[in-house]
């Protein structure tokens, strides 16, 4: 188990390394000139050139790159050109909110999608399981910011239920908090909900096939037995693969849920930051992002080892 996970972290540091070489390139090889946008059409070339001197932006791109590396690697991202706050101050502001946003999304997709999924598979070819298929597929085809503007329709402005927009810190009022992600929750994770139902109804499927499960039956094995105690964990490593991808979807798809409920998290941020292409902060942003996509695929690789002694390192 150490080997596994002393290899898959020598792998990151490369991964990671491409990663700010993408970042840095593909911000830099936007049209607009920030310097522009943060002193306005009446600043003179002169304070404009001053501007980028002390930016650094005057330097060869290698060299703009080399010294932004060095920085990041103390952890050091830059200061946002319009608020001149720290870049990583900025992002570690906004985490909570959309940490429990994703967190929020993944647990309603593993309390749908996995017992969905299971029940599904013990009842194969029955009525119920082309039931659940059908509405899986439904889940599969909606898209998630689609379902947030109905959720939002029916149970905000129609029924009143829940809130429409705003957010409250769990600091503040837990309860409320709580309250407050409901809906945007249920709309994150319906659609990995279906992805989760539908691979564990596969590899469940695929599991009580096996011989070793026939064998089981035969000698007389409880059935919840056969199912809790051999088959559903030997169905795991499989889900768990589409979980962790699942993951890094529902990071992703939250930045447009933030902006149908108007929660301030890092997609906000981002967001924002691209729209009046503040550098550092995109910059930053984007590589704090994909270190958090990486650690995920990193405890997604030691779950499977720990499931699967067969994929850890011979």
């Amino acid at each position: 188990m150490r080997r596994l996970l002393l290899t898959r972290l020598a792998a990151l540091v490369p991964l990671l390394f491409m990663v700010s070489v993408f970042v840095f390139l593909l911000v830099r090889a936007t049209n607009t000139d920030p310097v522009k946008q943060v002193l306005g059409d009446g600043a003179s070339e002169a304070q404009r050139a001053e501007m980028r001197h002390a930016l650094g932006y005057d330097r060869p791109l290698i060299v703009q790159f080399g010294s932004w590396l060095g920085d990041a690697v103390r952890g050091d991202l830059g200061r946002s050109l319009f608020t001149d706050q720290a870049v990583l101050a900025s992002f570690t502001e906004r985490l909570p909110a959309t940490l429990g946003l994703v967190v929020g999304g993944l647990l309603v997709a593993l309390l749908i999608g996995l017992p969905v999924g299971v029940y599904s598979a013990l009842r194969s070819g029955s009525l119920i399981d082309r039931a659940v298929t059908g509405v899986a597929s439904l889940g599969l085809a909606m898209p998630g910011f689609w379902l947030a503007l109905l959720l939002v329709l029916a149970f905000g402005v129609k029924l009143r239920w829940f809130p429409v927009i705003g957010y409250t810190p769990f600091a503040d009022d837990p309860g409320a908090w709580a309250y407050g992600l409901v809906l945007p929750c249920v709309a994150l994770g319906t659609h990995s909900a279906a992805v989760i139902a539908r691979q564990a109804r596969g590899a469940m499927t695929e599991t009580l096939r096996a011989t070793y499960v026939q064998a089981l039956r035969a000698t007389g094995t409880p059935r919840r037995r056969i199912v809790f105690g051999y088959a559903l964990r030997n169905a795991m490593p499989p889900v768990l693969t589409v979980v962790g991808w699942e993951l890094s979807t529902l990071l992703a798809i939250s930045f447009v849920i933030e902006r149908v409920f108007g929660i301030p998290g890092i997609g906000t941020l981002l967001l924002d930051a691209v729209v009046r292409n503040d550098i550092p902060l995109v910059q930053g942003g984007v590589v704090l992002v994909g270190c958090i996509v990486v650690l995920i695929n990193l405890t997604v690789d030691v779950g499977y080892g720990l499931l699967d002694p067969k994929a850890r390192p011979q």
